[in-house]
């Protein structure tokens, strides 16, 4: 098979001429790229300055196709890139049904980046249907995912301020409204607590509002600690029987935070033993329970978990 060798003079020609081509390729690209264009991009709306007292449906989705006129540059870029999402202003809705984007056009503008420029969007003109605006309260339901350092834990109620929200929109969407989501608390290796402003998710209809649009949320966070405490065991369903528990007291450990740990005695905690395991069931032992057992605390063991008993015969 031949093989073609070139000469130090040949090699050098050829370099010269590909690195030519490519600076010629890359100043055509540079001049095609520096040009204006024109082209379109598929972008979502959010609607603002809602009308005060009409509830509004839209007629259409809420993805419109912008005209915008913008260097090669930015043509290419926008092939890769989403656009945020653009704030189109409601105000005219009090006075009429429809919106049109020729009357926003500058204000559109401002909203992109560079020298972009929106010429036109399709569709301009935007209807709405209109309902009974209401409103209603509704409580708030905290989302949160909270990982603590070793030994610590929520050692109280979690407050969340205010605990309700107003949720205004047209009657048919409210009504279906029970609770409104927050945004998910997030945080890591906790070991103090935590006082914060917290926003909530997204209405997934723009013609819903809500006030306030953030709450307070505090969570006490303490170290926690092993207590034990003996409790005296208690006997339902005693069918008039004469008992005697093999023990009467059980050993609780638990894990309870160090601001409580003065508060957790045998009178907070109540353990019972249900006799119906004999009367129905002829148990030979039975097993321990808890009905009470103090807030934000954690039950490491009972010791025991069973116990014997004696049932004297009635005289």
């Amino acid at each position: 098979m031949p093989v073609l060798t070139l000469s130090r003079i040949e090699r050098r020609r050829l370099t010269v001429f590909f690195t030519s081509l490519m600076i010629a390729v890359m100043a055509w690209l540079a001049f095609a790229l520096s040009g204006r264009y024109e082209y379109t991009i598929d972008t979502k709306i959010n609607f603002i300055n809602p009308p005060l007292h009409r509830a509004y449906q839209p007629l259409h989705e809420d993805t419109v196709s912008f005209k915008v006129e913008g260097s090669g540059w930015q043509l290419l870029f926008s092939r890769f890139q989403h656009p945020p999402a653009v704030d189109v202003s409601l105000r005219s809705l009090n006075s009429r049904n429809y919106i049109t984007f020729s009357e926003q056009i500058r204000d559109i503008n401002r909203q992109f980046h560079g020298k972009q420029k929106v010429v036109s969007v399709m569709p301009d003109t935007l209807f709405f249907d209109f309902s009974t605006r209401v409103t209603k309260k509704v409580p708030v339901r905290l989302l949160y995912q909270l990982a603590f350092r070793k030994n610590y834990g929520v050692s109280g109620p979690i407050v969340v301020t205010p605990d309700s929200v107003i949720v205004t929109g047209a009657a048919t969407d409210v009504a279906g409204i029970t609770f409104w989501i927050t945004d998910t608390l997030r945080l890591q290796n906790l070991a103090s607590s935590i006082n914060m402003k917290l926003g909530f998710l997204s209405s997934p209809k723009n013609n819903i509002d809500i006030f306030p649009q953030k709450v307070k949320v505090e969570v006490p966070v303490d170290r926690f600690t092993e207590k034990v405490v003996d409790v005296p065991l208690k006997v339902i369903n005693n069918r008039g029987a004469d008992v005697k528990l093999l023990p009467e007291r059980v050993k609780l450990t638990l894990l309870t935070a160090l601001r409580n740990f003065s508060k957790v005695e045998r009178d907070s905690i109540t353990a019972v033993v249900n006799l119906d395991g004999w009367f129905n069931h002829r148990y030979s032992q039975l097993p321990v329970h808890l009905t009470t057992f103090p807030a934000h605390s954690k039950l490491v063991k009972i010791e025991p978990q069973t116990v014997d008993f004696l049932i004297y015969p009635n005289d």
